[in-house]
């Protein structure tokens, strides 16, 4: 793997500086907007393809990790592919109203049908992998199918992904239109009555007249992905994500990361492409900026993160992003091996996350390492967004912002922020927002105000009212609250973020005592920082009832609650031996715990989080257990 030169401590500039105005309404709502105009952009994506493919042809766009060392795909190659699979899938009978649907997880084969439906006018409808290979029942790929009825469905292998697709083409046939024909990776093997032709084919076949009438015919408001939310409190549905939304929000962020126009972004990532985070910002990121993206097969659990420690000692990325959760499990990795440290920070421009709550602790064992390891600064930043925001909608672009910080609004972007049960609720519009839900007037009509700002249920609080250049601190989901018997209003977001911070062997947690007296809590093992407070070897099981990890556990409660009034203080807490499951809505792709769906199907264990005898499970907060 060819390295690149180290440019992260050089000009241009990592970081734009903010210039926010702030007008409060009578009313109490504050509107947010920087004086930064968005800039021009591309019309749709498949132009960003056509630049890079004229410019940098050789350029790897990704990789894969195989056994044999890393497959790559050139910007030349991907544009050629998705050339003939765009008048493949036309062949095929995709269109506007049939799309692609996705099944498999990252792949390059995945980013050049990808490009492909860009290039067609098609939208491409990537499902996340477990709905197919960890479900059950298929009840939520069954919802999809029916609901986008597919003309296509990709999967990496036919008989791994067999009852998926058993499932898709039932679904489409019961919605009354043809079978989607099945594209693989693997060999064609036949499946139940379904046409079934692999990539390498479809790759092979000549573009005509259809494909350049197909591209002519792309405009800003082509959609060009239909995502399906991973309802973090509520039901998945279907967004609709055009090519102006993916264009401009890209745009919004070469703004704010001016750096991007002159250093192509290397990119390491597992984040799955399924979700917008992982599959539109990220893939965004490299492909509007000439970049590369190295895919991490990994994932944030103890079975699969050595592969992302593999991937991460192979190839420095220049900026890395993830979730909480991976960062969890990176920091102690760090920590334990000063060489893996000095290379990962080489030539890093900034540390980056998004989609959940980065716990304080976490944040400054983060900084501890940047300053002992890297010989350049090195920023930790955030952003916030939805699905339905394209996603980035604020960016914390400067130096030196606080933990929990999500930033400002990016360039074109107008927030509202508006008072709802004693919060206030950001609220989102601009070019990046999504026209609404495929299929659900009635869920696009409810996430509208009516001046036409989206309502993201998010609540932030500005760091200082009278500097809005300070930018906004996330204020947790205002659906996730409860109050109470006293009638004070519990702050999940907070609680949870100071939890996970001062206990540290956890993974997450989910906050109970809606009418309750107390707040309690449900939570996950990080078994790797748990090993370490038990005294444990590498690899050693954690019993969950391990008496150090119960005494590090309600010491951590107490301090928790030390500082605190009773909406602030967790009294006990249970470690739950099975891991959050999909199939029951508990978990999301980005990681986001469903709070409400946990606690309705545990409602076993929270009822014993309550017992007036405290079940041996259970650890209380050390203050509480040594009180008479």
């Amino acid at each position: 793997m060819t390295a690149h030169d180290d440019t992260a401590a050089t000009s241009p500039a990592t970081f734009a500086r903010p210039r926010i105005v702030a007008k409060t309404r009578p009313d109490g709502s504050v509107l947010l907007r920087s004086t930064d105009g968005l800039g021009p952009h591309s019309d749709h994506v498949g132009q960003e393809l056509h630049r890079w493919a004229d410019a940098a042809p050789d350029r790897l766009l990704i990789t894969e990790p195989t056994p044999q060392g890393r497959r790559d795909v050139t910007y030349g190659r991907a544009r050629t592919a998705a050339q003939g699979l765009a008048q493949a899938l036309l062949d095929l009978g995709a269109a506007p109203d049939r799309p692609l649907l996705v099944l498999a997880g990252n792949s390059p084969e995945h980013l050049q049908l990808t490009l492909a439906c860009y290039l067609a006018g098609v939208p491409v409808v990537p499902a996340s992998i477990a709905y197919s290979l960890s479900s059950a029942d298929h009840r939520q790929l069954r919802t999809i199918a029916a609901l986008v009825r597919p003309a296509a469905v990709f999967v990496d292998d036919v008989t791994a992904f067999a009852g998926a697709i058993d499932a898709v083409v039932d679904a489409v046939r019961a919605a009354g239109v043809s079978a989607p024909t099945v594209l693989t990776r693997g060999a064609a093997t036949p499946r139940g009555g379904a046409p079934v032709v692999t990539f390498d084919e479809l790759a092979a076949t000549r573009p005509g007249e259809a494909a350049a009438r197909a591209y002519e015919a792309v405009t800003p408001d082509t959609v060009a992905k239909i995502i399906f939310t991973s309802g973090s409190t509520g039901s998945p549905k279907g967004v609709l994500t055009t090519h102006r939304m993916l264009t401009s929000n890209q745009q919004m962020m070469r703004q704010v990361w001016p750096f991007l126009q002159t250093e192509p972004p290397v990119l390491v990532d597992w984040l799955p492409w399924s979700h917008t985070f992982g599959g539109s910002h990220n893939v965004g990121l490299v492909l509007s900026n000439g970049g590369t993206l190295h895919i991490d097969a990994g994932r944030p659990t103890p079975a699969l993160f050595d592969r992302t420690l593999a991937a991460l000692a192979e190839i420095a990325p220049t900026i890395y992003v993830n979730v909480p959760a991976g960062y969890t499990l990176l920091v102690p990795r760090l920590e334990a091996d000063p060489g893996f440290a000095r290379h990962f920070f080489s030539r890093l421009r900034l540390l980056f996350y998004a989609a959940a709550a980065l716990p304080q602790a976490l944040w400054d064992r983060l900084e501890a390492l940047v300053d002992e390891h890297a010989d350049h600064p090195i920023p930790l930043t955030a952003s916030w967004g939805t699905t339905e925001t394209a996603p980035a909608a604020t960016s914390a672009h400067w130096s030196g912002s606080r933990c929990g910080c999500i930033g400002v609004p990016l360039p074109g972007v107008r927030l509202k922020l508006v008072p709802v049960d004693g919060k206030k609720e950001i609220r989102i519009a601009g070019p990046s927002i999504t026209p609404g839900y495929h299929d659900r007037p009635d869920a696009t009509a409810a996430a509208f105000d009516d001046e036409g700002f989206y309502r993201t249920g998010d609540a932030v609080v500005l760091v200082d009212a009278d500097d809005p250049d300070q930018g906004l601190m996330f204020d947790g989901r205002i659906a996730e609250d409860f109050k109470l018997t006293t009638g004070t209003w519990v702050h999940v977001a907070t609680v949870r973020g100071t939890l996970l911070s001062a206990a540290r062997v956890l993974t997450d947690a989910v906050l109970a005592g809606h009418d309750r007296d107390e707040v309690t809590a449900l939570a996950w093992l990080n078994v790797d920082e748990a090993r370490t407070v038990c005294g444990l070897a590498p690899g050693a099981d954690v019993p969950l009832d391990h008496p150090d990890l119960r005494r590090h556990l309600a010491s951590a409660l107490a301090e928790v609650g030390a500082a605190a009034g009773s909406a602030g203080r967790v009294a006990r807490l249970l470690l739950c031996d099975e891991p959050p499951d999909l199939d029951a809505g508990e978990i999301t792709d980005k990681g986001y715990i469903n709070q409400r769906a946990v606690l309705d199907r545990r409602s076993d264990l929270v009822e014993l989080l309550y017992a007036p005898h405290v079940d041996p499970r259970v650890i209380e907060s050390a203050s509480v257990a040594a009180a008479p």
